[in-house]
């Protein structure tokens, strides 16, 4: 698994999460929902992801550029 794919991994896994949470505990947890949407947003503009950082300790790699 490549940091491109564990990072669309993460964002699905965390906003199905977020959604579950705020229709079984607290509609607060919609701001997380958010907050991960947000996060996608300004990597899509800066490409930098917080999340890609932890996915590299985690030992995943990067992808190999398509020549």
């Amino acid at each position: 698994m490549t940091i491109n794919e564990g990072l669309r991994l993460m964002a699905g896994v965390l906003t199905l999460v977020s959604i579950l949470l705020a229709h079984y505990v607290s509609p607060y947890w919609l701001f997380f929902t958010g907050f991960i949407a947000v996060n996608l947003i300004q990597s899509a503009f800066t490409k930098w992801c917080p999340a890609m950082v932890i996915l590299r300790k985690l030992g995943l790699k990067e992808e190999k550029p398509v020549a």
